[in-house]
């Protein structure tokens, strides 16, 4: 039915691109939606461009724009949440980090984006209604289309298929040009490999997940350790409700720990914003009817993860101080990563009825001769504040882990001071003493 319009607007990938001009804004989308074929056809044209910039985030491989000759000449990249490869084209100096709450990004592009002149992101093949399916990226995608004064879609045939929710396709009457790319393989996500602290961290939180718990799972070896433990241990009838939809969960559901029965709404289904990982996730989601892409202001909003009890959420920090103030995302002003969706899912966890919020962290880091704690007395300055003090529930380490919930500010020092690496606590508490959130009656 639709052959006649896809034939219409299919062009080549540098008839698509001619579209960009001198100063405007352009969209990439997320994560492994980025575009391949219209990115390189775009950086072929750098010599012609300047200040063109650049929306992504979560980028899983290095754009071709940002490897041309001088491409801060051409191009500037803003990314919405940093991974290595967004970290290092800020050092290249041609990159720039969006502050914003994941949850609010479609709104920001309804609201508040200033323009998208283009949008041009890789979808799965066109159905039998004329659709493109964005993949496993719903995210804000909808909502940036909406915004953009021209689309090009670019289509790769390994794009999984994602069902069940809503916002998750775009229709070939709102497109303007259709590109058939090279098909490249969806970019890997492994696992990293789980260290002794990762098990001890994970199984300290395991013991506190209950049969029928919804799980949210961020990125990174303790939150995979978490799910590995969990596929040993007798839990069952576990739920998915989450920003990122990784490995863990197709194991677990594999294992038959995951049918989402328990549920308070969207039973029996796992429900995500966007996914990355191995092959072994992109074929699982494809045209599967359990897995429910939806765009992140519904996954991520607080008030909706209230809603689901036993909501158990499992993310990382980079450090917390004797405060309880929890950085995730910078290192001073070096940024790691992003807001993204730990604040929302660390209010809306504490907000669900028998709802756990973990923040998990080694208790040190760096090399041997240069050890530091993870626990400081306070933030390294520069650092941002992803989780403030108030919001703030379990806290976990190899050393064991505190609930900073309606404790004062000596009651939490004491806690923190106590999961924190026993090299380092004598000296916590002198720092505790000097800022007066030390009692002479602490005990360790």
């Amino acid at each position: 039915m639709y052959y006649k319009e896809y034939q219409k607007k299919l062009v080549s990938a540098e008839e698509a691109v001619k579209a960009v001009q001198s100063g405007h804004w352009v969209d990439y989308g997320i994560c492994v939606g980025h575009p391949v074929t219209t990115d390189k056809a775009l950086a072929a044209r750098a010599h012609e461009l300047t200040d063109v910039k650049v929306r992504g985030g979560i980028t899983m491989w290095m754009p071709e724009i940002c490897s041309v000759p001088d491409p801060g000449k051409h191009f500037t990249w803003n990314s919405w949440h940093c991974t290595g490869v967004d970290r290092k084209i800020i050092e290249m100096g041609c990159g720039f980090y969006s502050p914003m709450r994941y949850s609010e990004l479609p709104k920001l592009y309804r609201e508040n984006v200033e323009t998208v002149d283009v949008a041009m992101f890789q979808v799965a093949p066109m159905d039998e209604h004329g659709y493109f399916n964005f993949g496993p990226q719903a995210s804000h995608m909808m909502a940036m289309c909406e915004q953009a004064k021209r689309i090009i879609v670019e289509v790769n045939r390994n794009m999984p298929r994602c069902l069940g929710g809503f916002e998750e396709a775009i229709h070939i009457s709102r497109v303007d040009s259709i590109v058939e790319g090279d098909n490249p393989p969806l970019a890997q996500l492994p696992s990293n490999e789980l260290t002794d602290v990762d098990r001890k961290v994970a199984q300290l939180i395991v013991e506190e997940i209950p049969n029928g718990a919804c799980l949210q799972l961020g990125i990174g070896g303790m939150p995979n350790a978490v799910g590995m433990l969990i596929g040993e241990s007798d839990i069952k009838d576990l739920g998915v409700h989450t920003e990122m939809y990784v490995d863990a969960f197709v194991d677990l559901t594999k294992q038959g720990k995951i049918n989402g029965s328990q549920k308070n709404i969207d039973r029996f289904r796992q429900v995500f914003a966007f996914g990355a990982g191995t092959q072994k996730l992109y074929d699982f989601i494809h045209d599967n009817p359990s897995i429910q892409s939806c765009p992140v202001d519904y996954i991520n909003d607080v008030n909706r993860v209230a809603m689901i009890d036993n909501f158990i959420s499992i993310n990382n920090a980079v450090e917390i101080d004797l405060f309880g103030q929890i950085s995730s995302e910078s290192s001073g002003t070096k940024q790691i990563s992003g807001t993204g969706g730990q604040l929302d899912f660390v209010m809306g966890a504490y907000l669900s009825k028998g709802g756990k919020s973990f923040i998990c962290l080694s208790s040190t880091y760096g090399k041997k001769g240069d050890v530091k704690s993870r626990i400081v007395p306070t933030l390294t300055p520069g650092s941002i504040v992803t989780a403030s003090r108030t919001c703030t529930q379990w806290v976990v380490t190899e050393f064991g882990k505190v609930n900073l919930k309606g404790k004062n500010t000596w009651q939490r020092t004491e806690a923190l001071i106590s999961i924190a690496h026993p090299d380092f606590r004598d000296g916590l508490i002198k720092d505790a003493e000097r800022m007066k959130i030390w009692r002479k009656s602490n005990r360790l």
